[in-house]
Order: C-alpha cells, then sequence, then structure tokens
C-alpha cells in the first residue's frame, strides 16, 4: 500500500475533498431511530427506505460482506453553492431556486462524478475496496458520523464543525483493517438553536427527532414525485422546483463559512461558465422554461438532461414544480 498520508495532501484538496475519517464499525450507531422513523411512515412515498433493503442497512456487511474498516470523505460543493447564491442576487436571476448540489459537480449527477473521484482515492491507496454512496442501503450520514466527520443536525443533515452541511459523503470499503486511527465522534453544536425549524415553510422537521417528515419535505415533493400531487402546505411560498437549501442556508454553521476567502467568487465562477442547467432553469422567464418544456417530448427531455441531477425528476416531474407559478 502507498504511503496512506499522501491522500491528506493536495490529492484530496483536488478532488473536492474537505474532510476524512476512518472506522471499524459496521454497525450504525443510529439504526434504532431510523428503523423507528419508518415505522412511523415518515419516509413517505420513500419506497425504498421501508422495504427489504431496510433491514440490509443494519450493517456494511450487507454491502461488502468481509467488511474490516471504511474511509469516509466530504466532497463540497460548499463553492458552487456561494456562486448559486451571488446568481440569485443578481439581475440574471428569474426567482427560481434549486438545490445547491444538483447544479454542481460541473453540472453532473454527483452519484457519477464522487464514483470516479472515489476510484481515484482507492487505486491511489492499492488496497482492494468497493465503494458506497448513497445508492446502496447505507446510513451514510451513520457512517460519517461513525467516521469523526460531524454531528446529527436538527434538520437531520450530517454538519462538520469546519466545512458546515454543503458535503457529498462518499466512502471506500475494506476487506482488512488500515494502519489509521480514529476519531471520537463528534459531540452535538446545535445547542439551543433552531433556525432550521423556524425556516421551513412546511412544517417537514422533526425538532425532537431530529428527522425529516419526508410527505411535508420540499426535496421529496420536487425530486421524488414524478406526477402530479397535492403539494405540502407552505410550498407554494417559495421559488424551489428542484430540492430546497432553506434549512441548511440558515444553518450557523454554514454561514461561518460566508467569511472565509475561499468561498468569496462572485456568480461569473467557471462551475457556471457552461452550466445547461443554470442557463435553462434559472435565468430565463419561468413562462419561457414552462412552454419549451410542454413542447418538448419525454423522450427529449432525458437526451437534453440526461447524466445530470434533473434526469431523475423527468419532464412531467418539472411542469407540475412549475405549476405553481403559473396558478391563477
Amino acid at each position: 500500500m502507498k504511503d496512506l498520508l499522501h491522500i491528506e495532501g493536495e490529492f484530496l484538496g483536488e478532488l473536492g475533498v474537505v474532510d476524512w475519517g476512518y472506522t471499524e464499525e459496521a454497525t450504525p450507531k443510529s439504526f434504532d431511530r431510523f428503523e423507528s422513523w419508518v415505522e412511523k411512515g415518515n419516509h413517505g412515498p420513500l419506497g425504498y427506505l421501508s422495504d427489504h433493503r431496510k433491514d440490509l442497512r443494519k450493517s456494511l456487511e450487507s454491502v461488502k460482506e468481509d467488511f474490516q474498516s471504511a474511509l469516509v470523505f466530504l466532497f463540497t460543493y460548499a463553492p458552487e453553492k456561494a456562486a448559486l447564491e451571488k446568481l440569485y442576487q443578481s439581475e440574471k436571476s428569474n426567482g427560481l431556486k434549486v438545490a445547491g448540489y444538483s447544479v454542481s459537480f460541473e453540472g453532473n449527477d454527483y452519484h457519477y462524478k464522487i464514483k470516479e473521484k472515489l476510484e481515484e482515492i482507492g487505486k491511489t491507496i492499492g488496497k482492494p475496496f468497493k465503494i458506497s454512496l448513497d445508492i446502496q442501503p447505507v446510513l451514510e450520514r451513520d457512517l460519517a458520523y461513525r467516521s469523526g466527520l460531524g454531528w446529527f443536525g436538527k434538520n437531520s443533515m450530517l454538519i462538520n464543525r469546519k466545512k458546515g452541511s454543503f458535503n457529498m459523503i462518499g466512502a471506500l470499503l475494506f476487506e482488512e483493517k488500515l494502519p489509521i486511527s480514529s476519531r471520537e465522534p463528534e459531540t452535538d453544536h446545535c445547542g439551543q438553536c433552531t433556525a432550521c425549524f423556524d425556516i421551513c415553510p412546511t412544517d417537514a422537521i422533526d425538532l425532537e427527532n431530529r428527522q425529516i417528515i419526508a410527505n411535508k419535505c420540499i426535496s421529496t415533493f420536487t425530486i421524488e414525485l414524478f406526477k402530479d400531487n397535492v403539494a405540502p402546505k407552505g410550498y407554494n411560498d417559495v421559488g424551489e422546483i428542484f430540492g430546497c437549501d432553506l434549512c441548511q442556508d440558515v444553518c450557523p454553521w454554514n454561514k461561518r463559512m460566508d467569511r472565509e476567502e475561499e468561498y468569496k467568487i462572485d456568480s461569473n465562477w467557471p462551475s457556471f461558465s457552461s452550466n445547461e442547467l443554470v442557463d435553462f432553469f434559472l435565468t430565463r422567464p419561468p413562462i419561457q422554461i414552462k412552454e419549451e418544456l410542454e413542447a418538448m417530448s419525454n423522450k427529449a427531455y432525458v437526451r437534453k438532461f440526461k447524466g445530470t441531477s434533473f434526469e431523475r425528476t423527468g419532464r412531467l416531474g418539472l411542469l407540475k414544480n412549475l405549476k405553481k407559478f403559473f396558478t391563477l
């Protein structure tokens, strides 16, 4: 194995990794809470969380039978998110908003880009590995928590003390233990703050249990429901058309990054110079977007947005999300 310390240097920074940790624990610490959440029905329409895959989340051995250890990485999209906020404040903005991750990673679906980055890290380490992302039956935020990368915020997000929550989690699973020290789990630093709960227009945050009520969540409605559905009460008061960052936007652990030089960028940041998603959805009159989507076939939509986060929701899903802007 190559010098493991190498992955701490510029190599990881160039891949967008802002923090990483190590764990040998296969079992999530929060599985009982997850199971209770599902039993209450708070997973809503997210059936993949309640079917046979639910119990697979009890251990990483369900993903890698001979699991012994994991390296867990936080891939940031905070710079792109900062650029997006600048765009919203500019004359270019049409008033529509999307989740920051959806237009980050060079406009690609983050699963593809993070998989590429994890493969590159794994090859550098030189040990047999298996990639773990949120497409597998893994409680990835718990895995990051066990690795000392943050704590569960009151909005259920993993919050890193230095890098906030605008990060995606990816991991490498190994069949042997590595010569790396594990961190202690991060303590809770939310204190008495309820900013995320207070800002949520649909009351989707279960403050006591630090969980999301999926049926009320704007992200669920705008991303996971592909056909016309009744919107959660309060959704019509916001401009979100794909995902939602409201609870993260007000988090003090994300606000503090506004003062850091690496995030002080303008809306002309290179990531947006050729971003078709930004050009199509965020800078044109909403009526023009609606009319173009209506005239487009489903196959044409898939061809246009293939490989992006917006491919998942589909043409009809986006029209559903835009509907409120044209209701008299």
